[in-house]
């Protein structure tokens, strides 16, 4: 099977091809003001490729749905979706190998990036036998990768920003292939910007974005105004994956259409100026119709003091049965139902790729329905507590955990529930966890992550990591002189 694809002709006429192989290797940033035609590109690019390469596009504006019909992408209603969701859709994509768009018009634009956030992540954090070669479309890039804060905030902002440079920095040895768009480079993150090798540069006008266009496409600056002497659909083309010298091409035809279009010209009303006059005018100064309801007698004055008497004497003014009073917990029965709460939702094994925002309100709501209030708990309260619970520290006040739970007061949130699973083993005398399931606590699918922490742990004195020449490792815990089995890594 050829891996070349057209998308568009030269001006004498030759095809332009884009290899998709080396596209894949090297990825694309493609840029152009409003109406330059730079989601028709993506569309001709998306349409040609699709019975080559997987693809999933993140489509902030729902344009690319179409893609459905003619092609069979999956499409994914971002708004329909929670966190948790959102992360497993992402990860059995993956798995499946199933092409989608991630329709996120339905959402504001801080929602939007969190989705995206965590749909990216999920495609990055995917097992490695699931590391198959992939297209990432991501239209109107510099939303999910501005180049300075805006009106969104901070966190969203942040998530946002580290998914898209994982993508465009790391994706290549997962095999995700970024596909970036965007209308002003100067809005885009330079560090996601600058991994692209491939570059398709549209109409644009100010002159920031030109000199950046020109300096990217290897054109002296004062070449740069012919970027904005480029019609509509037209692109000047360079990179290991379309040409070695910058090519201009005008973008081919497509099959399916966008959700919005272009406006066109109509013909004007025919009415002449005098009927226009009279159609805008008339009947201004009236007030829309309202129902009208008969009005109530006016009520007689009532003095205060009659008004006291008529309450008090009055069958409105008898006792009211008491409320029955819910007895107030012991402290005591209060930590242990908090207790017992954590560890129901630490039972669900997906609980640990779930913001720590949502546990929170979950945690809440649950403690809401049984009558337990949370006035005294704060989140960093609760993430210490929650983190216990999924390595199975059912009661942290137990004498037993005293030692370690003192000890983990130097652990950082993020870190704390695989430190108490390694903690928990090494007390209990059994081999340390693998790989895998300390993952799987830390709420990551990539291993690495793992090495990462436990070489941060291991730095910071908390645990020693030891492999003896037959390859079985122990992890010990100095302050508690306590150390896991040894077995193989």
């Amino acid at each position: 099977m050829s891996a070349n694809i057209v998308i568009g002709t030269e001006a004498q006429g030759q095809p332009t091809e884009i290899d998709i192989k080396e596209l894949l290797a090297t990825r694309l940033l493609v840029q152009g003001n409003s109406g330059s035609g730079k989601s028709h590109l993506l569309r001709r690019l998306l349409e040609e490729s699709a019975p080559i390469v997987q693809q999933i596009v993140i489509d902030p504006e729902g344009d690319f749905v179409s893609l459905a019909e003619e092609f069979g992408h999956v499409v994914i209603d971002g708004a329909a979706y929670g966190e948790a969701e959102i992360a497993r859709l992402g990860a059995r994509i993956r798995q499946h190998r199933a092409s989608v768009v991630l329709a996120l018009d339905e959402l504001e634009i801080d929602s939007q990036m969190k989705c995206a956030a965590q749909f990216l992540n999920a495609l990055f954090d995917a097992p490695r036998e699931q590391w198959f070669p992939a297209l990432v479309v991501v239209d109107e890039a510099q939303m999910f990768a501005p180049a300075a804060a805006g009106e969104v905030s901070e966190e969203a902002r942040r998530i946002s920003l580290g998914a898209m440079t994982n993508l465009m920095c790391r994706g290549r040895k997962r095999g995700l292939a970024g596909v970036i768009a965007t209308q002003r480079l100067a809005k885009l993150a330079k560090n996601v910007a600058a991994e692209a090798s491939n570059f398709l540069m549209g109409r644009t006008f100010l002159d920031i974005d030109m000199v950046r266009a020109a300096d990217l496409l290897g054109m002296e600056r004062r070449q740069a105004e012919t970027i904005r002497d480029l019609g509509r659909g037209e692109f000047l083309g360079l990179g290991p994956a379309i040409a070695r010298r910058p090519v201009k091409t005008r973008i081919g035809s497509v099959k399916t259409g966008a959700k919005s279009v272009t406006p066109g010209l109509m013909p004007l009303p025919t009415a002449s100026t005098e009927e226009l006059r009279e159609l805008l005018h008339d009947n201004l100064h009236v007030e829309p119709e309202r129902p009208e309801f008969p009005r109530p007698a006016p009520r007689a004055r009532v003095e205060m003091e009659d008004l006291d008497d008529a309450i008090s004497s009055g069958p409105a003014g008898e006792a009211l049965p008491p409320r029955p009073e819910r007895p107030e917990p012991e402290p005591e029965e209060t930590r242990a139902a908090m207790v017992e709460i954590m560890n129901a939702m630490a039972a669900d094994e997906d609980c640990t790729f779930q913001s720590s925002t949502t546990l929170f309100q979950d945690f809440t709501i649950r403690c809401r329905m049984k009558g337990i209030s949370v006035r005294g708990l704060d989140a960093t309260m609760f993430r210490r507590g929650f983190a216990a619970a999924i390595a199975g520290i059912e009661d942290p006040e137990d004498e037993r955990w005293v030692d370690l739970i003192n000890l983990a007061k130097h652990v950082p949130d993020d870190a704390l529930a695989p430190f108490y699973m390694i903690a928990r083993a090494a007390m209990d005398e059994k081999p340390c966890p693998d790989d895998n399931e300390l993952a799987r606590i830390y709420g990551t699918s990539s291993p690495r992550r793992v090495q990462r922490l436990l070489d941060y742990l291991e730095k910071d004195g908390l645990i020693v990591v030891r492999t003896d020449f037959s390859g079985k490792r122990s992890v010990g815990l100095p302050d508690l002189g306590v150390s896991t089995v040894a077995i193989e890594a």
